[in-house]
């Protein structure tokens, strides 16, 4: 990996992104594909170690309940599954796939299987393939789950479960480096309005380098809250933990596992081998510090493995073989992304609020932000239903599928 420059080589740059992680590199790499654009990618944290893009569990869905987040996710998988060819046929871009096991919401309740009813017929009215299934369906084309306590369930095998998120960042990343973006590791402290306060002029570093600047990108994950207070924008989105454990089962099951959403919440997906990824949450769910990356042992005990014990009981004999603490960017409105321009301070354009589908939204966001900066408009799928705009107004773009 190249290393980062401790300074920026310039005192001013067209675009200047805050966060180098997936979000960040995607839109460095698609305004690379400009000629002349000079672009600084500022990124406090070089390591990535604490980032939510290493963290990630590398999933991808178009179980989504409205039009523009299925939209989003197969514009990625298209992306994803021609990556040389989108990168300019590179040999040194590999080739990806993505693993089509599906998501399997399972519902216990008339409610929540009325939502997944509602939610197939927009997913198949913009293309995807998804399937809802009776217990009895369920239990035909996956023994092992136990179904007496269900009312419904929906999946999806075509473009939908997981892909390898970490090579996808690698080469976002890189190719933006060959292509001339600059990535510096510094600590953003500062930002300057211009005296109407409708434009941000330069970025302050804790170093004390001072960077002018014509468009500032908030791509700071879990910090991005942070990052819009310096410019006196309230936004609401907030750092929350999620874990995860792999584990082996002593007893692996004869078919590859979807990305199982429980009724309690609690989701495990395929690895392979004969290992299992689970994630979750606590029932109490608050705002975390941003260095608070701490696990609760008691909640594998006490909820998730009793959890996924309860649906697939081969999963009763379980080791754990490793577990984390990563967070989510967590947009208290809405759950939705935060993008676009801010309505007065024009030139700070967001990315940020993905609540968890960052990773999977990340080649659409970078390549929307980019024909913002470039044309004042967007090109390809219009994100205005996610500006800023409605943070003001408190109007919420309400997802059905939420994990």
């Amino acid at each position: 990996m190249q290393s980062f420059a401790a300074e920026p080589m310039l005192g001013h740059y067209d675009v200047v992104i805050v966060g180098g992680a997936i979000m960040g590199s995607s839109t460095a790499w698609f305004l690379s594909r400009a000629p002349g654009l000079r672009v600084l990618v500022l990124e406090r944290d070089p390591s990535y170690a604490q980032a939510g893009t290493t963290h990630t569990n590398s999933c991808i869905r178009q179980q989504f309940s409205t039009a523009l987040n299925i939209q989003i996710s197969q514009f990625t998988a298209s992306f994803v599954q021609n990556l040389r060819a989108e990168m300019g046929g590179d040999p040194a871009v590999p080739d990806l796939k993505i693993q089509n096991f599906g998501y399997m919401y399972l519902s216990d309740s008339p409610g929540f299987s009325a939502i997944l009813r509602a939610n197939q017929a927009v997913q198949l009215a913009n293309g995807a393939a998804t399937r809802l299934l009776t217990p009895d369906q369920i239990k035909a084309e996956y023994p092992f789950y136990a179904v007496d306590d269900l009312d419904l369930g929906s999946i999806n095998t075509r473009d939908e479960g997981y892909f390898d998120g970490s090579t996808l960042f690698d080469c976002f990343r890189r190719q933006a480096r060959v292509a001339g973006v600059e990535y510096v590791a510094g600590d953003v402290v500062g930002l300057t309005l211009a005296p109407a306060g409708d434009r941000v002029v330069s970025v302050t570093l804790a170093s004390g380098r001072v960077v002018g600047c014509d468009w500032l990108v908030n791509a700071a994950g879990p910090r991005g809250a942070a990052v819009a207070a310096l410019a006196g924008i309230s936004l609401p989105v907030e750092p929350r933990k999620r874990h995860t454990w792999v584990i082996r089962a002593e007893r692996p099951l004869d078919r590859p596992l979807p990305l199982t959403i429980d009724p309690s919440g609690v989701h495990v997906r395929e690895v392979g081998g004969g290992t299992y990824m689970v994630g979750g949450h606590a029932d109490h769910d608050p705002a975390v510090g941003f260095d608070d990356f701490a696990t609760d042992h008691a909640l594998w005990a006490d909820k998730i493995w009793p959890a996924i014990a309860t649906r697939i009981p081969a999963f009763e004999a379980v080791k754990v073989q490793a577990e984390w603490v990563g967070h989510y960017d967590y947009n208290t409105l809405d759950q939705n992304a935060v993008t676009g321009p801010h309505p007065m301070v024009a030139n700070f354009l967001f990315l940020n609020g993905f609540s968890g589908h960052g990773l999977q939204q990340s080649p659409a966001m970078g390549r929307a932000t980019a024909e913002w900066i470039r044309h004042g408009s967007y090109q390809t799928l219009d994100l205005s239903a996610f500006h800023y705009d409605r943070v003001t107004a408190g109007e919420r773009v309400v997802e059905g599928a939420i994990i």
